[in-house]
């Protein structure tokens, strides 16, 4: 995970474009810990900011798509997203730098910032986490992100906001699901 973190999280971090950690990283993070190549990070990408992603990810080092490529993909209504591909070692990172999810906002106030490896980093708060894995169960399946969410709430679920995430699957269509994962032990 730290691998990580240092390839594609410090970088951000240190030109001041604001992110936040989700996916398995953040997962871990708040739960239990698996293998992954890859962090999915959140971008609050504006448009000038997607020169400053050539410095920070150079191309002797990373796959970066083209900046045509990363205009669209932030300016993209939803589902925007690109990647980022360090060519040592293969990680990768997921970018998402659409806002058009309905719990953006309140995830962006409710980030954490939280000290890795003598850094601060940001995560998403795990119930927006949560709400992400509930959703791509939901298009394609995937166990990964089921056990995600029962690792997640076998080490810190009491520190969930259970309000918000009652409120929320059910607004998102994902009430049925939540309830299921619930009620396994």
């Amino acid at each position: 995970m730290l691998d990580l973190i240092q390839l594609f999280v410090r970088p951000l971090h240190a030109i001041g474009i604001d992110y936040m950690i989700s996916g398995s990283v953040a997962s871990m993070y708040f739960g239990e810990p698996r293998l992954t190549l890859d962090v999915d990070l959140v971008l609050h990408l504006e448009a000038a900011d997607v020169a400053k992603l050539s410095k920070v990810f150079p191309a002797e080092s990373y796959y970066l798509p083209p900046e045509d490529v990363l205009v669209l993909e932030q300016r993209r209504p939803s589902r925007g997203h690109f990647n980022v591909i360090h060519h040592e070692t293969g990680m990768k990172a997921d970018c998402y730098p659409s806002r058009s999810h309905p719990y953006w906002e309140w995830a962006w106030k409710n980030r954490r910032s939280e000290t890795m490896d003598g850094g601060d980093v940001w995560f998403a708060p795990p119930e927006y986490v949560i709400l992400w894995k509930l959703e791509f169960w939901r298009e394609g399946g995937g166990d990964k992100h089921l056990r995600d969410i029962a690792g997640m709430r076998s080490v810190s679920g009491e520190t969930f906001d259970q309000k918000f995430l009652a409120e929320s699957t059910q607004v998102l269509g994902l009430a049925g699901i939540w309830r299921k994962v619930v009620q396994v032990k």
